[in-house]
């Protein structure tokens, strides 16, 4: 039984809370906040658990094991720290912290400790992502070429993080789960209509020595919301749409073949293959349990983990060179 401290019970803490209430080997007993009225909707809710406005009394706690963070990205270090540093295992919210040095010293100590760090990346972990995955390992694909999302919406002006850190963060951790190879540069453009707040609308790049290439375009000013991610393989290629209730996931037998064979030359040298589309059956378990039952079980068994906080570290530098870019008007950032 791993029992658990929550930090923070704005906007995601409560999932957090109810998931690890749900849990079979997880025990909840305390939930800290800075807000007195959020803590007295948990002490109607969920009685038996303990809650103060001072994390330092979760971080001292006998009867805390591991601590999920919940708070703004740039409270994660200090508060991941502390957790760490008191002997506790630590899921931290995404994205991981506010820079790569911090996640650096955050793994450090992790290591250090022999304590398990994860980051909550909940895509990872849906029915759809996983059987992307599955596709790309098992090579049903082919080799795949490229990665191209869209994530818009007319969502909610963040004050601290640009909308990169925001949104984009979720496409940056699907590919880490899905692919095995790593970017080696960024390129980013993007602009803030809104004067003295982050950039609302960017685009960005993502180089890789493969013949590989991502690209993901997210803003929080557009008029209609839209999850779709497109995969390309040169045997398969995958739609994603995330806001499909039922068919998220399909695949296109199509794509092209290359004939360069001598009498050919001064022929079009492209043909084009379309064959079934495939809806396949996805798992439908809610993701964060998913990721709660996860981190049990790196904590307990020694699990790999899914979304480790070496994933999460890569995921923050790539936000890093991408926001350099940003400022740079799109000039290449090396990683």
């Amino acid at each position: 039984m791993v029992r658990t401290g929550v930090i923070g019970y704005g906007y995601w803490g409560p999932n957090l809370v109810r998931n690890y209430m749900e849990n079979d080997s997880t025990e909840l007993t305390y939930v800290c906040d800075l807000n007195p009225a959020l803590l007295e909707t948990v002490k109607k809710r969920y009685p038996s658990v303990k809650v103060t406005t001072n994390p330092d009394e979760v971080f001292n706690a006998e009867d805390v094991d591991a601590v999920s963070i919940a708070t703004p990205v740039y409270t994660h270090f200090d508060l991941a720290m502390k957790a760490l540093q008191a002997g506790k295992h630590v899921l931290v919210e995404k994205p991981m912290s506010d820079s790569s040095e911090h996640c650096e010293q955050m793994l450090e100590e992790a290591d250090k400790r022999g304590l398990a760090l994860m980051v909550d990346h909940t895509f990872p972990y849906t029915g759809a992502v996983k059987k992307i995955q599955e596709l790309v390992k098992t090579g049903d694909l082919g080799d795949v070429q490229y990665f191209d999302s869209s994530r818009i919406n007319l969502g909610l002006f963040q004050t601290d993080v640009n909308v990169l850190w925001d949104l984009a963060v979720h496409d940056l951790s699907i590919m880490e789960a899905v692919f095995d190879y790593h970017p080696i540069s960024v390129s980013a453009t993007g602009i803030a209509h809104v004067e003295g707040s982050p950039v609302n609308t960017a685009f960005m790049t993502l180089f890789f020595k493969e013949s590989f290439i991502a690209h993901i375009n997210v803003s929080w000013l557009a008029p209609v919301k839209v999850r779709q991610t497109l995969i390309g393989g040169t045997e398969k290629m995958v739609v994603y749409n995330d806001m499909e209730p039922e068919e998220k996931v399909r695949v296109y037998d199509k794509g092209i073949t290359v004939n360069p064979s001598p009498e050919n030359v001064y022929k079009m040298r492209v043909g084009y293959r379309a064959g079934d589309i495939w809806v396949p059956k996805l798992e439908r378990k809610e993701a964060l349990r998913e990721l709660v039952a996860h981190f049990t079980d790196v904590i307990e068994n020694g699990a790999e983990p899914l979304t480790s906080g070496i994933s999460g570290a890569r995921i923050v530098r790539m936000l890093e060179a991408a926001t350099q870019s940003l400022e740079k008007q799109g000039e290449c950032v090396s990683l």
